[in-house]
């Protein structure tokens, strides 16, 4: 249940602590381990099946397909199960404009506008206020199942999910202690994560870390051309491999293609229209070539997503936009009181507040679908330095270290979105919160578990369809 969590306007930074230390005597830190409980919770399936009604019919299957891989990949894909079961348990009641999906994969590598690689969070669809520790359970929660999945042992996979609580904790209260500039700047920089990974790490590890990073810088718009086209009559176009990657030709047979490129172009002049001024002189030197709908991720599987090939100066000048439909937020059922008028629009300004620099091309637009039915999009590059680690290939000293990293990124995060001083006075010198963070991780990756033999269960019974692609 939401509690209040009002602060008289003006307030000071030591009248914020200590309204934030209040917190702990209406909702002690300890009740955060608690997890809501089975009676009466929610169908996990149901919910599954309620997000899917509004989702392209023939991709749902690829959706299931891909949650029942492995119980991280279910995990992964079920943000709406886990927030509605957040909603039933003790909260701190100290909101702040939130990730809302901060599991381990959604934060990366990528190129900020300066051309310099940076980490931090990377995917900002479920973005929307809400209690700040839904973030760090979700977070603690994927180290908890990931770290199960490595086959680590019940104490290092515990550990895991402690290591990203007091990260997230001591980065919080170093915040507190900061000025305003300082933590609106402040960022991750590569170099001293390198220079932490040598030190904590054997060599092999270090060299892995810097061919992921140079793979990453690789991992751009020309790139993509490579992969995701083909020479047609001297031109590229985006290749066809039904149902991941269909040009919009194809979606819409028939003869209809003017027509749609039509609208599109009118929906890209409303894109256009939310770039800062300098920028649309660059978006406008790119032409449009082609446009074809994508399968991405695990969660966003279904949702109307598609790719933008442009080119600017000459054929081998290329521009992969990603325009990715916005439903409203897994939160905001349960977080009420926010509206939005575009929920493209939520991404992106949720994007540039939670990240330390942001992608410039970040827009959004709206209109009717086939059906008729008025959907929001947001609009980013498609491919830009962008890099993950292998979760996978982790050993139990990597992961930590990177749950470490990832808590502390949440942390200047929520420092740049929510009241610091009062997340920090809830949260303390002594490590409550983090024992009581990795004991729900425990036992919240116990029913992740459970949920996931659910669906593997269904699907091998024939109630609920699935294709692994």
């Amino acid at each position: 249940m939401l509690v209040d969590n009002s602060l008289p306007s003006g307030a000071s930074p030591a009248e914020r602590i200590a309204f934030g230390r209040a917190r702990r005597k209406q909702v002690p830190r300890s009740a955060l381990a608690e997890v809501s409980p089975e009676a009466g919770r929610s169908d996990p399936l149901g919910l599954l099946e309620l997000q899917a009604r509004d989702r392209v019919p023939e991709l749902v299957p690829i959706r299931y397909g891909r949650m029942a891989a492995s119980t991280f990949a279910y995990l992964r894909g079920a943000a709406l199960v886990m927030t509605d079961d957040l909603s039933h348990a003790p909260d701190s009641g100290l909101i702040a404009p939130l990730c809302g999906d901060a599991h381990l994969s959604n934060f990366g590598l990528y190129a900020t506008p300066e051309r310099a690689q940076a980490f931090d969070l990377n995917d900002f669809d479920e973005t929307h206020p809400g209690p700040f520790e839904w973030d760090v359970k979700r977070l603690a929660a994927s180290f908890l199942v990931a770290s199960r999945g490595n086959g680590f042992s019940d104490t290092r996979a515990r550990a895991t999910a402690l290591a990203a609580a007091e990260s997230y904790r001591s980065a919080i209260r170093e915040s507190a202690r900061s000025g305003n500039l300082e933590n609106w700047y402040r960022n991750i920089d590569i170099d001293a994560a390198l220079a932490v990974i040598r030190d904590r790490l054997d060599t092999s590890r270090e060299k892995n870390t810097r061919k992921a990073l140079a793979k990453a810088r690789n991992r751009n718009s020309a790139q993509a051309l490579s992969k995701l086209t083909v020479v047609v009559d001297g031109k590229a176009r985006i290749r066809s491999d039904p149902p991941l990657l269909v040009p919009v030709e194809q979606v819409f047979p028939g003869g209809y293609g003017d027509e749609v490129y039509t609208e599109i172009r009118r929906r890209l002049e409303d894109y256009r229209q939310t770039l800062q001024p300098h920028l649309r002189r660059l978006f406008d030197s790119y032409e449009l070539v082609q446009v074809a709908r994508k399968v991405v991720g695990v969660g966003s599987v279904g949702t109307r997503t598609w790719i933008a090939l442009f080119t600017g100066a000459g054929d081998n000048d290329p521009l992969f936009l990603q325009i990715k439909e916005a439903p409203p937020s897994v939160l905001s059922n349960y977080v009420p009181g926010y509206t939005f008028d575009n929920q493209g629009e939520r991404v992106v300004n949720g994007q540039r507040l939670l990240q330390a620099s942001s992608d410039i091309f970040l827009g959004w637009q709206s209109g009717p679908g086939p059906g008729g039915i008025e959907r929001d999009f947001y609009v980013r590059q498609l491919r830009d330095g962008k890099g993950s680690v292998v979760i996978e290939a982790m050993a139990p000293d990597a992961m930590r270290l990177y749950a470490e990293l990832c808590g502390r990124t949440l942390a200047h995060a929520h420092a740049r979105s929510g009241d610091r001083f009062a997340i920090a006075g809830y949260l303390g010198a002594k490590p409550v919160f983090d024992e009581a963070i990795a004991d729900f991780a425990v036992s919240y990756a116990d029913r992740t578990e459970r949920d996931h033999a659910q669906l593997v269960a269904a699907i091998a019974g024939g109630t609920v369809g699935a294709e692994q692609l």
